[in-house]
């Protein structure tokens, strides 16, 4: 695993064998950045890590720039993985690293976000939930951006705020934004 772009661009890190995420491939990472840095200035933004895994993307996002990273992890060998990495990086005092589950944090949550990323096991079965807690509980601040990570077998192009789709063979970002309060 590897950071592809930002100030931390080229540093390696080697997650835990044992870790139950799928982290994102430097090719699909480098392409949801490329399309992002289109879309959304990532200077200072508050984001927030659903399924954060090993940290992959929100390391990416501190690496450009990201002021605020919320992530959401459940096992506890990423989290301690998590924690060690942003020490490393000297980042941590960016993070806010919360266990638990993530339907329950979207549920309870009163934040809102510029930028929400979800990377879920690709096998869940209540992923088609997300895109729809993230806009029922309001989580976006005024144009912010949601991406959902997912397999080919899943569209949301009929969702009303969906955007666009890039597909990176078994993996797929679907983008989604939140109008501004003047629209």
């Amino acid at each position: 695993m590897r950071i592809v772009g930002g100030e931390f661009r080229g540093r390696k890190f080697s997650p835990p064998t044992s870790t139950p995420a799928r982290p994102t491939t430097d090719v699909a990472k480098e392409g949801l950045f490329n399309t992002l840095t289109n879309m959304l200035d990532l200077e200072d933004i508050a984001t927030c890590d659903l399924f954060g895994g090993t940290g992959s993307i929100s390391y990416e996002l501190a690496s450009r720039g990201a002021g605020e990273l919320t992530l959401i992890e459940r096992d506890m060998g990423n989290i301690n993985f998590i924690k060690k990495t942003v020490k490393e990086l000297g980042i941590a005092d960016k993070f806010h690293i919360i266990k638990g589950d993530v339907f329950r944090f979207m549920k309870q949550n009163t934040q809102k976000f510029d930028f929400i990323f979800a990377g879920p096991p690709y096998a869940l079965e209540n992923i088609d939930d997300i895109p729809m807690l993230v806009f029922q509980q309001q989580m976006l601040a005024d144009d912010g951006i949601f991406v959902l990570e997912h397999t080919p077998r899943n569209d949301y192009q009929q969702h009303p705020n969906f955007l666009r789709m890039k597909n990176y063979g078994t993996t797929v970002f679907s983008y989604f934004k939140q109008p501004s309060g003047d629209e």
